[in-house]
């Protein structure tokens, strides 16, 4: 169409002189200098109705260049001062995929506490089968529910501790089972679906996606450790061992409690910095100062000392989580139903604690097992731990207010709240120690370790400097609000 205009004005007269338009992407200054050149010449010697054509084709050409004129205004009030790069920018991911990354790890939070119920519960070896698939669906018909229940009676479990029990109460420890299991599935479908989008589309970077393609493989790796655990306490060897009691192996529950706080650290955290870097990319402030004064705050000795002693606190905090692992798996709550003290003494005998009776070697040289076999030693190094992590805690947190004068403020606040959930934890630890170890007591116990892992995450957070990505986008936004703050 405009083609057709501009040939209508180049008539015998000459009225309208204009720069042609060569291609469509053109620059902010090729339509400056087109609108500038393009003037209306009017000829006194061109007939009248020629002189009334040029008259109504610049009434149609004068809307479109008040639209030319006005884009050009707000492209050099945005653009002006800040040209596009030479090199593209780096992939910054949007605010949606640490939306999507905390979602995974509220699930995984479920599971871990639900998991803490399943066995509390002594429900996880009421389904002996793996059915990735199909063990989605539960049996449906009273048929279905009596071969299942005939499989279970099959177990060293039923036969030495529930066997006793009937169809109804059997399906109560199934279903919680069952839940246990379709919310693993239900993780990962959330988890890899979401992630193969973001890949695709190239909203996130190589990089990450490798990182978190990494954890999708550990949420698959998560299922088969679960199964390889369970299968322990299905082991038909138990009724040949006097004494027995049916389980799964402390071992493997420990492998597969601390995988699950794996999962939960790397969708919590990198979740938390994604939607972080989001805000400072665009414009926000980073942990309460800005970019300079986070970078002089950091480099100061006693702040990366802090940083050093929340790292190692972490490691704690996780250590810690693990060794409850082995107090559930052995039943070790339930012995030394006190605190502080055990048998009113602070420590045991030793010989309970290093006893020869967990050696398996005619010398005794492997009294080590005592460490994750002995339910005592395993309930005393628990205490030891847990307190190790309180008092690091605290001394972290008086650190803080010590250093509140050179620490961001969010990292301040962040300290403080790590500080209260592990005065939260510690109440719940005992209490659940005193009262013999009740079902809700102990799974908010349980709760309150990912609560108190999820603080300190948060901590190291607020001590780490934004991405390569998130800087180069923030600079690029100081540029044009620079440029825009000029005109």
């Amino acid at each position: 169409m405009f083609s057709s205009l501009l040939g209508a004005f180049r008539s015998p007269c000459n009225a309208v002189r204009s720069t042609p338009l060569r291609s469509v992407n053109i620059s902010t200054r090729s339509i400056s200098n087109s609108l500038t050149r393009t003037r209306p010449n009017w000829n006194s010697g061109c007939p009248l109705h020629l002189r009334s054509q040029q008259k109504s084709l610049l009434a149609y050409r004068l809307p479109w260049q008040r639209r030319a004129s006005h884009n050009l205004a707000l492209n050099k009030r945005f653009f002006s001062q800040a040209p596009p790069p030479s090199e593209p920018l780096p992939i910054l991911p949007p605010k949606s995929v640490g939306i999507w990354l905390m979602v995974s790890s509220t699930l995984v939070f479920a599971i871990i506490v639900v998991g803490g119920v399943t066995r509390l519960t002594e429900s996880g070896l009421s389904i002996t089968e793996w059915k990735p698939i199909t063990g989605v669906i539960p049996p449906l018909t009273e048929r279905e529910w009596e071969e299942e229940f005939n499989k279970y009676k099959a177990t060293p479990e039923f036969k030495l501790l529930n066997h006793s029990i009937g169809l109804d109460d059997f399906k109560r420890i199934f279903y919680m089972e069952w839940g246990h299991r379709v919310l693993g599935r239900l993780i990962g479908v959330v988890f890899v679906a979401p992630l193969a989008y973001f890949a695709v589309k190239k909203r996130i970077s190589g990089s990450l996606a490798a990182k978190l393609g990494g954890l999708a493989l550990l949420i698959g790796a998560q299922g088969a450790l679960g199964w390889y655990m369970v299968k322990s306490g299905l082991d038909d060897k138990l009724m040949e061992t006097p004494g027995a009691v049916p389980r799964v192996s402390q071992y493997r529950l420990a492998a597969h409690l601390g995988m699950a706080f794996l999962l939960y650290a790397g969708m919590f955290g990198t979740g938390l910095a994604t939607i972080k870097e989001w805000k400072f990319a665009n414009g926000g402030n980073w942990m309460g100062l800005s970019s300079s004064a986070f970078g002089e705050a950091l480099s100061k000795l006693p702040v990366r000392a802090f940083k050093a002693r929340a790292w190692t606190l972490t490691g704690l905090v996780f250590l810690t989580a693990l060794s409850g692992a082995f107090v559930a798996g052995l039943d070790a709550g339930l012995l030394y139903n006190e605190f502080p003290l055990m048998g009113g003494r602070l420590a045991p005998p030793r010989d309970e604690l290093m006893s020869p009776a967990y050696a398996q070697k005619p010398d005794g040289s492997d009294k080590w097992r005592n460490i994750f076999e002995n339910p005592t030693t395993v309930q005393f190094d628990h205490r030891v731990l847990a307190i190790t992590t309180y008092l690091g805690t605290t001394l972290l947190f008086l650190r803080a207010r010590a250093l509140r004068q050179v620490l961001p403020p969010l990292t301040v606040r962040a300290t403080t709240v790590a500080f209260a959930m592990v005065n939260v934890q510690l109440a719940l630890g005992i209490s659940t120690l005193l009262y013999l170890v009740p079902v809700p007591l102990a799974a908010a116990h349980q709760a309150g370790s990912v609560a108190v892992l999820s603080a300190m995450i948060h901590v190291l957070l607020t001590l780490r400097r934004p991405g390569a990505a998130a800087q180069a986008w923030r600079a690029l936004y100081n540029q044009r609000v620079h440029g825009a703050s000029k005109k």
